[in-house]
């Protein structure tokens, strides 16, 4: 009888409707490249407005949804809006494009993938080209590199290339999108961190529909510019001043091929959330996220961080004086390549996580270790 009880736990219950995964896949399909976030904050928002009292958008697109506004106490929960891209370095006299990154892009994922160049005459299409294996055949083999991958945009001269509305400075991203692999993964670019965006939002979705009143308010933040440098949140951090901030972001899966897990550490998807130990995660804000885990019997791993955690969460932390912060992450597969992936039942745990964390916040919260 215990035994079925424990089976009774374990069962996983779906957090993600029809509706919601209709909003993600449209919101991973989406461009929204690291500086040029706007239509992904605008697909965002709109999903957004029905659980919310009211919104704002800084100066550079970092876009937060409040619930009890005119609260003192405030409590963050945090994702980003950006996507890795390139920018057009140097068009050749031949109609050939060069690139440097927009933040982390993999240069050796980057041959024969299909982009879109983003140009105020609209979208532009091309390639990243490679040489055939045909004509390398007897020379040493010349790995993709950030000065040798290039873009064809199907022209002959510079001039032609121009007219097409193309010029340096252009942002381009990838053309993948969104699928379901296996009824157990999703997959797509973005998936860093736009899935993080998306489960804030369902975070909102299930206060509203649940008829929560938290003693707070709450401030549901999709940031800006994190690929180049954690920017939004250091931004938006100084303008919300907040009291608590839970950031959720991706972290690595680490049971695929050449991943050394005695650097990386051993956490897999479809094991649920990772919780994070670094000196930017508040201890007690941690176990309050631990606690909250093993009381809803949400499965959980963890992650020693180091230095930092090189996520939003380091920038909350360090603002206005020391921000107690801690950080929810998502593993995921195959990181900054056009076919990130994560678990279907790891996207409910963390957005059920969260959920419960904020019902466990009281208003005024000290989480000091001592006094």
């Amino acid at each position: 009888m215990a035994k079925k009880k424990d089976e009774e736990k374990k069962k996983h219950v779906a957090v993600v409707t029809k509706k919601s995964l209709q909003f993600l896949e449209e919101y991973i399909n989406n461009p929204a490249p690291t500086g040029y976030e706007w239509e992904g904050q605008k697909l965002w928002l709109n999903y957004l407005k029905p659980y919310i009292d009211e919104h704002f958008i800084d100066n550079y697109g970092t876009a937060v949804g409040v619930i009890n506004p005119k609260a003192t106490f405030k409590v963050v929960i945090e994702a980003h809006a950006d996507e890795i891209s390139w920018y057009v370095n140097y068009i050749t006299a031949d109609g050939l494009i060069y690139v440097i990154r927009n933040g982390g892009s993999d240069h050796q994922i980057a041959p024969s993938k299909r982009v879109n160049i983003h140009t105020e005459k609209g979208m532009v299409k091309a390639v990243f080209g490679w040489p055939a294996i045909h004509t390398r055949h007897g020379e040493k083999e010349q790995a993709p590199e950030l000065k040798n991958i290039f873009l064809d945009c199907g022209c002959t001269t510079k001039e032609e290339v121009e007219k097409l509305g193309i010029h340096v400075g252009c942002v381009i991203t990838y053309e993948d999108e969104f699928m379901v692999l296996n009824d157990r993964y999703y997959v797509g670019r973005a998936l860093d961190n736009r899935v993080g965006g998306f489960m804030i939002a369902e975070v909102a979705r299930l206060l509203k529909e649940n008829k929560k009143k938290l003693p707070f308010g709450l401030y549901i933040v999709n940031s800006v510019q994190e690929e180049i440098g954690l920017r939004g949140a250091e931004m938006i951090a100084q303008r919300i001043k907040p009291n608590v901030a839970i950031i959720t972001d991706v972290t690595h899966d680490t049971t695929t091929p050449m991943i050394n897990k005695n650097i990386q550490g051993d956490l897999s998807a479809g094991k649920g959330p990772v919780v994070s130990y670094a000196p930017a995660v508040q201890t007690n804000l941690n176990k309050l996220l631990i606690k909250t885990a093993e009381k809803n019997h949400i499965p959980f791993q963890r992650q020693a961080s180091s230095r930092s955690t090189g996520t939003d969460t380091d920038a909350f932390a360090y603002s206005n004086g020391g921000v107690p912060s801690a950080l929810i992450s998502l593993p995921l597969r195959y990181m900054h390549t056009t076919v990130e992936m994560v678990h279907k039942e790891d996207v409910d745990n963390v957005i059920s996580l969260i959920y419960e964390s904020l019902l466990n916040i009281t208003d005024g919260q000290d989480f000091r270790e001592f006094k």
